[in-house]
């Protein structure tokens, strides 16, 4: 057999690497049906608590009425609707950008917008802990690649000094496995001074960062001269799906024409973009749910920190508590279930060797006292990690 794809497997098993898909069985909630069980959960991405809210549902059911439930063709043979285009301009409106582009998903607009700026001859330069969407959009463009030490501007700067051609700095605004948040200042100066672009995939700070939500951009109050590329997912603080590019008129012309993505691509349902447009309006009206979510992962770290837990510098929905070993890592996700709690351990390739970890991530549904019910949960498995490793030393 020319693929020995059970070797592969069983050698991930070993590892203590194995993927498996918990089967979740009703909506996104913090209380859900999960391989038949009822779980609090604290591993989406459904930031606000929009995924199921009554008013985007209703939105996506009258969409369906009036659309029907596919795009039928690509945006550029007919399957660009009047919804469509109705939340572009929203979302370019939102963005404080001229226009906007919508995408199927936020990986096909990263591939889109990066292979469509650069290629054979130009230079593109990635934080070392970006999203694996866009790592393989600069793998795949065919420019010069280069990964700069995560979050550093000297380093950046010292990597665009030896650039060549057209450069385009690539970051994600809120990194999705530590939580923490871009220093777009500093990045946005040494990208101008040098003459490159700077690309923004703000995924996790649409919705939770900036004073309306507009994410990562808004809370540092930059502009389409310091960050010409955005790009913002739909599938969660605004709790639905897809993704978009917003910027320039020429920027946003130049992918229509150019993102491969894009042109190859049927377009979402029309009725999903009725539902966005809904959750958008929730999401720049009812201010509360970012309060609220603010409230929740304070009280969190507080309470983690007196139990002795491990978290990243992270001031976001995410919040990652490092442990080390994939096994371990494991192990206190298993014993949080087993307490009825669903809590994903993250291991590599996913995040480096060696910092395996538990991604907690809050939604603006849960309550107060799901909080607490985690912390107690932890304070309870957290010191039987120790009791584990201390019967297999006393075994080996």
């Amino acid at each position: 057999m020319a693929f020995d794809l059970q070797a592969r497997l069983a050698e991930r098993r070993a590892a203590q690497l194995y993927r498996q898909r918990p089967l979740l069985e009703g909506p996104q909630a913090p209380r859900a049906m999960v391989d038949g069980r009822p779980l609090l959960t604290f591993c989406n991405n459904d930031y606000l608590g929009l995924a199921n809210h009554p008013e985007v549902v209703a939105a996506w059911q009258a969409g369906a009425e009036r659309w029907g439930v596919g795009g039928g063709a690509s945006h550029l043979v007919i399957g660009h609707s009047g919804a469509h285009h109705a939340l572009e301009e929203a979302l370019a409106e939102f963005t404080g950008r001229p226009r906007a582009l919508l995408f199927s998903n936020g990986y096909m607009a990263n591939l889109g917008a990066i292979t469509a700026l650069v290629g054979q001859g130009d230079s593109v330069l990635e934080d070392r802990l970006n999203h694996a969407s866009l790592l393989d959009a600069g793998l795949l463009s065919g420019a010069r690649f280069s990964r700069y030490l995560h979050n550093d501007a000297g380093s950046l700067a010292v990597r665009l000094d030896k650039a060549v051609g057209d450069s385009l700095v690539v970051t994600d605004g809120v990194f999705s496995m530590d939580g923490d948040i871009a220093d777009l200042p500093a990045l946005a100066r040494t990208a101008k001074s040098r003459g490159a672009w700077l690309m923004v995939d703000d995924a996790h700070g649409f919705g939770t960062l900036g004073a309306s939500g507009a994410g990562c951009v808004e809370h540092f109050g930059l502009d389409l001269d310091e960050v010409p590329v955005l790009i913002g997912t739909l599938g969660k603080a605004f709790g639905t799906s897809g993704a978009f590019v917003a910027g320039s008129e020429e920027l946003i012309e130049t992918l229509i024409q150019f993102a491969r993505p894009y042109i190859y691509t049927t377009s979402q349902p029309p009725a999903l973009a009725c539902a966005t447009l809904k959750s958008l309006e929730l999401l720049r009206r009812e201010h509360w749910r970012r309060e609220h979510l603010a409230a929740l992962i304070a009280q969190f770290r507080r309470g983690a920190e007196q139990i002795g837990l491990t978290l990243m510098d992270s001031a976001t929905p995410i919040q990652p508590i490092l442990i080390g070993d994939a096994g371990r890592a494991l192990r206190l996700s298993q014993l949080l279930r087993e307490r009825g709690l669903l809590v994903t351990a993250i291991r590599p390739p996913t995040v480096p060797a060696g910092s395996a970890r538990l991604r907690v991530t809050f939604s603006a549904a849960h309550s107060a006292a799901d909080v607490q019910l985690l912390l107690e949960a932890l304070a309870q498995c957290w010191p039987l990690l120790a009791v584990d490793e201390a019967k297999e030393s006393k075994h080996a």
